[in-house]
C-alpha cells in the first residue's frame, strides 16, 4: 500500500487517486455500484481481469474502507462484495471526473477526423 494515502501532508486529490490507483479498482467501483458482486460474476464482466489481480484489489479496496466481503457459511463457499457507504461516496465523487473523462475522449475522437478529412 502507499504510504501516500495516508500522509496527512498530501494533496487530497493525490490521496483519493492513490486509493484507486491501478488499472481496475474504477472499474470494479463502477461494477459494485449497480450492487454486490461475487468475484467470478466480477471477473466475467472485466475480460482480461486475473482471478490473482481481482482478489489484491478487492483486498486493498477492502482495506481501504470502500468494499466489504461477506463470506456465507455454505459449501462451496460464497463470497459477496458490495460497497461500502464510504466506496459510495467515493463513486459519486468520481463521477465528474468520468464525465470529464468521456468528453476528452469525444474531443480527441472529433480533433482526429478533422486531422484525416484534412
Amino acid at each position: 500500500m502507499s504510504h501516500r494515502r495516508h500522509d496527512p501532508n498530501v494533496c487530497g486529490v493525490t490521496a483519493a487517486i492513490a486509493v484507486i490507483d491501478g488499472k481496475w479498482k474504477t472499474s470494479l467501483l463502477w461494477l459494485l455500484e449497480d450492487g454486490p458482486g461475487r468475484p467470478a460474476e466480477l471477473r466475467r464482466r472485466l475480460p482480461g481481469l486475473s482471478e490473482k489481480v481481482l482478489t489484491q484489489a478487492l483486498r486493498e479496496m477492502e482495506a481501504d474502507g470502500l468494499v466489504h466481503r461477506k463470506v456465507y457459511d455454505v459449501l462451496p463457499l460464497k463470497t459477496v462484495y458490495s460497497l461500502t457507504d464510504f466506496g459510495r461516496d467515493l463513486a459519486e465523487a468520481v463521477a465528474p471526473l468520468s464525465e470529464w473523462g468521456h468528453r476528452r475522449l469525444e474531443r480527441m475522437a472529433e480533433s482526429e477526423g478533422e486531422s484525416r478529412s484534412a
